[in-house]
């Protein structure tokens, strides 16, 4: 048996440049792919989209804030007192609303102008 060993390169060993270091191996690839989905995008036709882009952008982006919210508000409900106060702070300010724009009937009607004007705005 000889002592001499053959050494097979490592196959999970991250890629090493010719400074030796995988983080700049990692920057120049993601910069490739960044590059990438710029010129991707800029190759659309923004324009084309219309209503349906608009619509599409918007509930991704809602989809995104409620995921965002879910993971704060359940990390907000691990606290012992907290939730409790929360609650009680939405009571109090759904009370306050209330009070100010529904207890008498010109204050009701000018809610529903409010509305029915953003209605109009926002719907046509």
């Amino acid at each position: 048996m000889s002592d001499a060993t053959t050494e097979t390169p490592d196959v999970n060993a991250p890629e090493t440049d010719q400074s030796g270091s995988a983080d700049f191996d990692f920057q120049k690839r993601y910069g490739e792919v960044v590059g990438k989905v710029n010129e991707t995008l800029d190759q659309v036709d923004w324009s084309q989209l219309g209503k349906f882009g608009k619509a599409a952008g918007i509930l991704l982006a809602v989809i995104i804030a409620q995921i965002l919210i879910k993971g704060v508000l359940d990390t907000i409900n691990l606290l012992p007192i907290v939730p409790g106060l929360l609650e009680l702070l939405g009571l109090v300010v759904v009370g306050n609303w209330a009070w100010s724009n529904l207890t008498t009937s010109e204050k009701r009607s000018e809610f529903m102008s409010r509305v029915d004007h953003l209605k109009k705005e926002y719907l046509g």
